[in-house]
Order: structure tokens, then sequence, then C-alpha cells
């Protein structure tokens, strides 16, 4: 099975310093729609696994964070594409639970409900927690230079193997093409 692990906000839906609270607030990034139709088209499976403390500040509740992912599947299915789950951890940075990235647990769960090895994961993100997460878990981390991601790579501190891509298309088609992951 080809399966692939997205981050949400920066990766596929704009990001915001005052988080994505709602439905209105939540935007794709151009291109990143047909990016996740594409892989969906190529066979891929898609997960998104996204940390999302706003619920554990109080910024918005699981009614809100329902609606967003509604309005994300939504559109992707209208693109023609398919997302076969969504992983997020609630908590905040002082929870200090193991769901919450740069933390694997997301990950972990993931490749057990979908019956992968974890070491056979790619992960696209936009922040170095998302490629932390998906590096300790031994899998294989993508950085997109939207979202976070120009701040992520100035900052250079990437896991070793990291592939760095301008968005989430450019990194979908190589995926795609990509003779590793056929």
């Amino acid at each position: 099975m080809k399966l692939v692990i997205l981050d949400r906000d920066g990766v596929i839906n704009e990001d915001r310093d005052d988080y994505v609270k709602s439905p209105a607030e939540w935007v794709p990034i151009a291109d990143s729609l047909e990016a996740i139709a594409n892989l969906t088209q190529a066979g891929w499976r898609v997960v998104v696994a996204t940390n999302q403390s706003g619920i554990g500040r109080g910024l918005f509740d699981m009614h809100a964070l329902n609606a967003m992912h509604e309005k994300m599947h939504r559109l992707v299915n209208q693109a023609g594409g398919r997302i076969d789950a969504v992983v997020f951890c609630p908590h905040t940075r002082n929870d200090q639970c193991r769901c919450r990235k740069p933390a694997p647990g997301m990950v972990l769960e993931i490749a057990e409900r979908f019956h992968v090895r974890p070491d056979s994961l790619p992960m696209v993100g936009d922040s170095l927690r998302d490629l932390q997460a998906i590096d300790a878990a031994g899998g294989h981390p993508i950085l997109v230079k939207t979202g976070k991601g120009q701040k992520t790579l100035a900052g250079g501190e990437l896991p070793e193997h990291t592939r760095v891509f301008d968005n989430l298309y450019d990194a979908a088609e190589f995926l795609i093409q990509s003779p590793d992951y056929q």
C-alpha cells in the first residue's frame, strides 16, 4: 500500500498566526487540492496528521474542527481526490502528550491503523516538528516551502534525509513518479 501523511495547516491550507478556527478561515493553498487528487488517482492513500492545540487553548471546539475537516474533505472530493483519515492532537505543548508532533504518536497510530511499517511512510510538512515526528518513527521527511516552510528551511536543523519542495503539488509529483515509492 502506498500511503502518505500530510500535515494540514501550511501544507494543504493557508496557515494563520492566530490559528485556523473556522471553516471560513480554512482556505486551501493553490494546487494543494489537485495534489491530493493526483495522489489519490495514482493509487496513494492520503492521511492528514495535524496538531490542533487551538482546542486545548479553548480557541475553537470539536464542532468547529469537524466543520473545517468536512470542508476539506468536500473540496478534496470535488477536485477528484480523497483523504482516507484525519488524525489530530488537541493538546497543548504543556500537556506533554505522546501524540503532539514532534512526538511520533500520530505517525505510529496511522501505521498501526493502516497496517504499514512506519519506516515506509513519507510525511509532508512545513514545520520542523512535522519532520521530527516522521523521522522519529523512521519514515521519510518531506518539507514544503509553503506555510512555515521557508522559515523551517532557513533554520537549518532538518533531519538528514529530508527532501524539500516548493509546495504539496511538487512533493506529490515526486512521490507519484519516484521508483522508491512504487
